[in-house]
């Protein structure tokens, strides 16, 4: 049983809350990622921010990024993944809310991302083409 511990990428940096999109867009830049947590004063997970939020609801809204804060753009609960659930809570977590990355969890610790890539290069070819297709799909 392959689970989220055994395919993610440890160590998730996070962006603070109060920090600004400038700041969460050049750790994106220095880490060559498109997406970082959002982490409280508390180190809490509180969402996730993404390349995509910060061109379509900063840029693309007219909003100046050295202004606006990380936290201003954490919608709700973040969907999240434990750190030993299996390959197929994984694929199903992803496909219910259409995410192509998953913060992982241990307890109420940030222990890491498991991404769309992270589950192609782990899983059989029919199951990642069924989890590309349900991401792919409205």
């Amino acid at each position: 049983m392959t689970t989220a511990r055994q395919i993610m990428t440890p160590d998730a940096t996070c962006v603070r809350w109060d920090e600004s999109v400038l700041t969460a867009a050049r750790k994106m830049t220095d880490l060559d990622v498109g997406a970082l947590p959002i982490c409280g004063s508390d180190d809490k997970l509180k969402g996730m921010l993404t390349d995509r939020d910060i061109v379509v609801k900063v840029l693309g809204a007219g909003k100046d990024p050295g202004s606006c804060t990380a936290g201003e753009l954490a919608q709700g609960e973040a969907v999240t993944i434990g750190a030993d659930d299996d390959a197929a809570e994984i694929m199903r977590t992803m496909t219910d809310h259409k995410v192509r990355r998953l913060p992982v969890i241990d307890g109420h610790t940030l222990v890491g991302i498991v991404a769309q890539a992270d589950v192609a290069r782990a899983l059989p070819d029919p199951q990642v083409g069924d989890l590309l297709q349900a991401l792919s799909s409205d």
